[in-house]
């Protein structure tokens, strides 16, 4: 008799539309998916992401950042509804919010995010535009642990897509995010199953997912 092992409870944060989000409940919804997704947070009670959370069935609820004095304030508020709902792993999906070094640090190891660009290249924002400035022949996403530094964590996985000639930034995005897609639920599964493990700052992968690692580089 097979032991039924226990699903990592997951946050989805967002700020905007969520497509993201969409792409992880979707995957969530596998029987033998190793993660279920307990609740979606946003910054913006006006989030159309949150309708959409909504009507997959999950928790979703806004803490509108603006009503609170500072950021501490509003990381509180975001804990208490993460530790009400028992959750294990955060995942940041959109969400335009700089979170404390102190909120950052007490979920280190738990909390990851997607990054439109092949880190470390291209930090921040505006990323497509700099990566076309850049003249590169690749460009892609990344999922990463989060760490105080931005964009600066351990590196989970990667996508990559080709810059084309032609390619104008809205071009370029598109092709990424059709790969964000794919790829942040691969890494979450990675993550919540025990096949990645963050070892001295590192993410260290299995035998298994080192030989299947091909797939999570597509170009």
């Amino acid at each position: 008799m097979s032991v039924q092992k226990t699903k990592k409870r997951v946050a989805i944060l967002i700020s905007g539309r969520g497509s993201n989000m969409v792409s992880l409940i979707e995957a969530a919804r596998a029987t033998d998916y190793p993660a279920e997704i307990g609740l979606v947070l946003s910054n913006r009670p006006d989030a159309a992401g949150l309708t959409r959370a909504r009507e997959a069935g999950i928790p979703a609820h806004a803490i509108d950042h603006k009503a609170y004095p500072d950021r501490a304030a509003f990381d509180a508020a975001l804990q208490q509804e993460l530790d009400a709902a028992g959750i294990e792993l955060i995942v940041l999906a959109g969400f335009m919010r700089i979170l404390t070094d102190a909120f950052v640090e007490g979920w280190a190891g738990r909390m990851i995010n997607i990054h439109p660009s092949l880190l470390p290249l291209f930090k921040g924002t505006h990323t497509h535009e700099r990566a076309l400035e850049a003249g590169v022949r690749l460009h892609g996403c990344t999922v990463h642990y989060v760490v105080p530094e931005l964009d600066a964590g351990p590196i989970v996985a990667q996508a990559a897509v080709p810059v084309l000639p032609g390619d104008d930034a809205d071009a370029l995005a598109a092709r990424v995010i059709v790969q964000e897609h794919r790829l942040y639920p691969a890494a979450l599964a990675l993550i919540a199953g025990g096949g990645a493990v963050l070892e001295g700052g590192r993410v260290r992968l299995g035998k298994a997912e080192r030989d299947a690692g091909a797939a999570l580089l597509s170009l």
